[in-house]
This record gives structure tokens, C-alpha cells and sequence, in this order.
């Protein structure tokens, strides 16, 4: 019985797992997610946020496609050196990745992704003077389509200081878990 679905549930994903865009073609996905997000100072931990926005994908070839976006993120951190302070900055995020397609549905990503920052608040308290307008991050991951639905899971290395001095310099790390609904246009 446990041979038979698992044969069943290859076959059911294998049916309905929607391969990557047709060379050419190009595909819209409103998307809505998780951020799990800290600066890398002294004594800050990760803490959860969200994003939303949208990414479209352009199909270059069988199995690679190129992807951009433009998400509102909330990102920041927890300090436990100060009783569970927590910055919250937003961005603007605009992720560019190729999508390498390794199997029906799955695909592996790279790229960059320029922030530009919205605001910054430490514990309510406007702290926007302290930290640089701009930051650039590599994010790395894997998504999978079943149905039009996207699932993705990516980790964004910050590349720049995020925080001006006299702060310690932080980069931002943020794990993204993502959903979304694909259009074909």
C-alpha cells in the first residue's frame, strides 16, 4: 500500500508540477511571505517579519530563466543585549536572479538584490539617521511550482554595511520563505 502512493504521488507531481517558462515567455507572480531577519551586530538575533510584492520571470533558455521583483520587506533584528529590542527597517527589494530549472518544477536561484531603505525604527523611536539608504544583498535558493503555486526558500547575504558609524558596521541576513500564484502572459 505504501508503494502504491508513493508511486501515486510521483505521478500526481510529475502531473501537475508546471515546468519552467517556454523559452520566451514570460510569467507574473504576486507573492506574499516570511522574513527571518537579523543585522549582524553584537547580541542581535534573528526575528520574524514579512514581505510582499511580485516577481516576473522571462524564459532564456530550456531549462534557465531570469526573474526580477519588487517586494516591500520588513527586515531588522532582536537585541538580547538590551531586553528584546527590536529594529525594524523596510525596504523596497528588487531581487534579479537566474533560475536554473534541475528538475519538472524545481529550481535552483542566484542573483543580487539592491535594497533601498523606507525606514528604520529601534523600539518605536525613528533611527533612520543611523542607517544607509542603500543596501545590496546575493540571495541564494530553491523554489517549486505545483499548479501555478510557488513555493520559494532563499538566504540573502548582505554584501554592505547597512548601519552608519558611530555603530558598529551590520549587514542584514535574511531567510525568505515566499508563496506565490503564477500568470502566464
Amino acid at each position: 500500500m505504501k508503494k502504491l502512493l508513493v508511486v501515486a504521488a510521483i505521478l500526481f507531481g510529475a502531473v501537475t508540477a508546471n515546468a519552467q517558462n517556454e523559452v520566451g515567455q514570460i510569467s507574473i507572480a504576486p507573492t506574499i511571505g516570511l522574513n527571518y531577519a537579523k543585522i549582524t551586530m553584537d547580541k542581535q538575533k534573528f526575528a520574524p517579519f514579512f514581505e510582499v510584492g511580485a516577481n516576473a520571470e522571462y524564459g532564456l533558455m530550456e531549462k534557465l530563466g531570469l526573474s526580477a521583483g519588487v517586494f516591500y520587506s520588513l527586515q531588522g533584528s532582536k537585541d538580547d543585549g538590551h531586553g528584546d529590542i527590536k529594529t525594524k527597517t523596510a525596504y523596497i527589494n528588487v531581487p534579479i536572479l537566474a533560475n536554473y530549472y534541475v528538475w519538472n518544477g524545481l529550481a535552483v536561484k542566484a542573483g543580487i538584490q539592491p535594497g533601498y531603505l523606507i525606514s528604520a525604527k529601534r523600539d518605536g523611536t525613528d533611527v533612520k539617521d543611523y542607517a544607509k539608504k542603500f543596501d545590496l544583498g546575493i540571495p541564494v535558493g530553491v523554489s517549486y511550482e505545483i499548479s501555478n503555486v510557488v513555493v520559494d526558500l532563499r538566504y540573502v547575504f548582505g554584501v554592505t554595511n547597512v548601519t552608519k558609524k558611530p555603530y558598529d558596521e551590520g549587514k542584514n541576513q535574511v531567510i525568505q520563505l515566499t508563496a506565490g500564484y503564477k500568470f502566464k502572459l
